[in-house]
């Protein structure tokens, strides 16, 4: 079951939102399988949304952009035929304009599984367990978090240096 927001649902505050990006012609049954692993509760994180049947066009990518740029990570499902998807492409290259931070799970065991084109060379594809998905989600979720109170910090920094001093007192 996906967990959705909209009027009047409240999102759970230790629930990492997620877009699952995967190759819809060919790893249909694997977006099955982590929406079933999921369901339980357990996982730390929730689908808030995937990879979509639509044709790519600018209508397309800005409803993905927005749909990237809303959630916490992007999870993207590796298959035979990622490398070829471009789709998965599409998603993945938003989601590092974005600065959405991601993770490529191999996900056919007995394949050889590819990353999508758009995938950095050091780019890591991760064997696809419970314990390593849920690992990898929440060590993004750290770095994200950490990389974000550093910037704040910057911020403040910076205003700081620009703010005017306060008036000396002319009495000695």
């Amino acid at each position: 079951m996906l967990k959705s927001e909209g009027p009047g649902v409240e999102r759970k505050t230790n629930e990492i939102r997620v877009f699952v990006s995967y190759d819809r012609e060919h790893d249909g049954d694997l977006y099955d399988l982590l929406v079933e692993q999921t369901s339980t509760g357990t996982s730390g994180f929730e689908i808030s949304a995937r990879s979509e049947a639509q044709s790519a066009t600018d209508y397309w990518d800005e409803g993905l952009r927005r749909a990237i740029r809303e959630v916490d990570e992007v999870v993207a499902i590796c298959g035979e035929c990622s490398d070829g998807s471009s789709r998965m492409g599409a998603e993945l290259r938003i989601a590092q304009e974005e600065n959405r931070p991601y993770v490529l799970l191999w996900g056919r065991r007995e394949a050889m599984c590819t990353k999508p084109s758009t995938a950095k060379p050091a780019d890591t594809m991760y064997s696809w367990t419970r314990e390593i998905l849920r690992n990898q989600i929440l060590t993004l979720r750290r770095l994200a978090e950490s990389d974000e109170r550093a910037a704040e910090r910057s911020r403040a920094k910076a205003a700081a240096s620009r703010a005017p001093s306060p008036p000396q007192d002319p009495t000695p």
